[in-house]
């Protein structure tokens, strides 16, 4: 799983057109989904052997019981989430 969110941090989503951060709006309960649209975004997919394109959803389940604690987690992690006022108050707690 960490080999995983490595690739997917460091090479993969910003690999992705435009990218500027991810969304960061968790689920309520500390969860987080991604949602990604083409899967060649890995460079462990061969291009030439895709016949259509295919995206996928991710989905990081945390221990934590609000939005701010998987938030916190999941920053923590390296996920680039895009500035809001969640990343403003977890800067203030620290």
């Amino acid at each position: 799983m960490y080999e995983f969110l490595e690739r997917l941090v460091r090479v993969a989503l910003p690999r992705m057109r435009d990218f500027k951060g991810i969304e960061n709006k968790l689920d309520g309960r500390g969860n987080y989904t991604l949602g990604i649209t083409e899967q060649i975004i890995f460079p462990e997919i061969n291009i030439d052997g895709i016949t259509r394109m295919l995206g996928m959803n991710i989905t990081f389940v945390t221990t934590g019981a609000t939005d701010e604690e998987g938030y916190a987690l999941l920053k923590e992690f390296g996920l680039p989430f895009k500035k809001t006022n969640l990343d403003i108050q977890w800067q203030k707690n620290q």
